[in-house]
């Protein structure tokens, strides 16, 4: 990760909150053959005693569960908003483009956690993001044998981070009036630059 003076500057909160709101992790590990794994999965955030924990599940007996149980250092990456921005807006132009951006990288120890935790994590996991009580995709209206059969096949893990990085990268470093002019471009274009517009407004404090 590229850490800057001008993009790595949120306090834990707003990075806790950026992660809550892109909960969608890619999680990187090292196999036996030397050669990175990775796996995708939603998580959830538990601080306990100042210290924070990022908890989730996967399928069992995949090479990425294999490399976790070889290799207890993992890194957790949540990418957020982005937008390719052009050098056209800058003064003067005759310098690099850029993309702008906002990640966090979470390094720590996995520790793969047993049935009762892994029951306890698919309960709060569906009523995080099921937030409707009375849908039937609630776990409360699921036959036991149906999530006892199901658990079967995934394990739950916990990551304690040792180490929390992150860049909100979004022109801080560029004029007000620059500023303003990369926002309007992002603001009429794509679907996604619309999106990335609207988090640099939230970035730069403009709304």
């Amino acid at each position: 990760m590229y850490l800057t003076n001008h993009f790595s500057t949120a306090e834990q909160a707003d990075i806790l909150a950026f992660i809550e709101s892109n909960s969608f992790a890619t999680i990187c590990g090292m196999g036996s053959d030397g050669f990175p794994v990775a796996t995708h999965v939603p998580v959830m955030i538990d601080m306990r005693e100042n210290r924070l924990f990022l908890q989730a599940h996967i399928m069992r007996k995949q090479a990425h569960t294999i490399a976790f149980e070889q290799n207890e250092k993992v890194l957790a990456i949540f990418n957020g908003p982005h937008a390719y921005v052009s050098a056209q807006h800058y003064e003067p132009q005759n310098t690099a483009s850029t993309w702008n951006y906002s990640a966090v990288h979470a390094t720590g120890i996995i520790r793969f956690l047993g049935d009762a935790e892994l029951y306890s994590m698919l309960k709060n996991l569906t009523a995080k993001y099921e937030q409707d009580p009375a849908s039937p995709s609630q776990m409360k209206h699921m036959s036991d044998d149906y999530i006892q059969s199901n658990m079967k096949a995934i394990v739950a893990f916990e990551i304690e981070v040792t180490q929390l990085q992150h860049v909100f990268k979004w022109s801080q470093n560029k004029p007000t009036h620059i500023q303003d002019k990369i926002v309007e471009s992002l603001t009429n274009g794509s679907m996604e630059d619309q999106i990335a517009a609207n988090e640099m407004k939230i970035r730069l404090n403009k709304q």
